[in-house]
């Protein structure tokens, strides 16, 4: 087993990667690509370089029909649902709200892992919950409730991607202690393509492709290469090792990392609201996060 140096230091690079992602993204659309279509563009290539690499590497065989259920599984929650969900939602909210709702995910690990009898629940967990919620709820609603204004779409969006990855994430954990890493994530993508493509194929069909220019096709390089191969790579090799909440944990590190590129390139503004209630949303993942 690596060191717990090692290991935590994985887990903060793929939080780095995913930090800057938020705005990364947010250059591409809805301006070249559309959310759905960018999504399908990113599986297909992400499929294609997991399956690449596992032939490279070598990977496990698949030893019963109902792991290859959990893995289509985890690639409706960890694939499908949750990208299309979170690149829609990044399209209709700004990178430091996303990155910000986004660290209520460790909340739904720890709420889905104890639904389905794989971790307990403390009473400091429970606070935590309610704390999260009322922060998030905060967040959600502080430029009013509407679906065609502001950024409260988006924002819901983006929590349901949060509950769909965290579904993930106590799913595909009995699996990692089966196979080897690119195994699981081979297929979980493959499935995961299979689920989201029809969501996005007219999108992608629509595409003007001659028309983006030299720098966005950096920025699809980035989510690809370095969002989608590394972070998903890294992220079940992690969990080979620590348990699903620690992994989900590290989440409230995106939203410093993701407000930091924010300002930077965007000119995107930091307001004080936002602020206190990604702090209360912070104490209750904090708690959560609690042995």
């Amino acid at each position: 087993m690596p060191g717990k140096i090692k290991i935590h230091s994985v887990l903060l690079f793929v939080t780095l990667i995913y930090g800057a992602n938020y705005t990364v993204a947010k250059f591409v659309m809805p301006e070249y690509l559309e959310p759905f279509g960018f999504i399908v563009f990113r599986i297909i290539l992400g499929t294609l370089l997991f399956w690449i690499f596992s032939a490279v590497t070598g990977a496990d065989k698949i030893k019963s029909r109902k792991d290859f259920g959990l893995l289509f599984l985890c690639g409706l929650f960890g694939v499908a649902a949750n990208q299309l969900l979170f690149f829609k939602g990044l399209s209709l909210t700004n990178p430091i709200n996303g990155s910000v709702i986004m660290t209520t995910s460790p909340i739904m690990v720890m709420i889905v892992a104890y639904a389905l009898g794989k971790e307990g629940i403390t009473v400091k967990k429970i606070i935590g919950v309610l704390i999260g919620a009322l922060g998030a709820y905060l967040l959600l609603t502080k430029d009013g409730v509407s679906l065609s204004e502001g950024t409260f779409l988006g924002d819901l969006l983006i929590l349901l991607n949060g509950s769909s990855y965290a579904v993930y994430l106590v799913l595909v954990k009995p699996l990692m202690a089966k196979y080897k890493a690119i195994t699981v994530i081979k297929w979980v993508f493959l499935f995961g393509g299979i689920i989201a493509f029809p969501f996005g194929i007219s999108e992608l069909s629509a595409v003007d492709w001659a028309s983006i220019p030299v720098s966005i096709w950096f920025c699809i390089a980035y989510v690809i290469l370095a969002a989608t191969f590394l972070v998903y790579l890294l992220n079940v090799w992690s969990l080979k090792f620590v348990n699903s909440s620690l992994v989900g944990s590290y989440i409230y590190l995106q939203p410093v990392f993701a407000t930091l590129v924010a300002v930077a390139f965007r000119d995107d503004q930091l307001d004080v609201f936002t602020v206190l209630y990604s702090m209360v949303i912070m104490l209750g993942v904090y708690l959560v996060s609690q042995k």
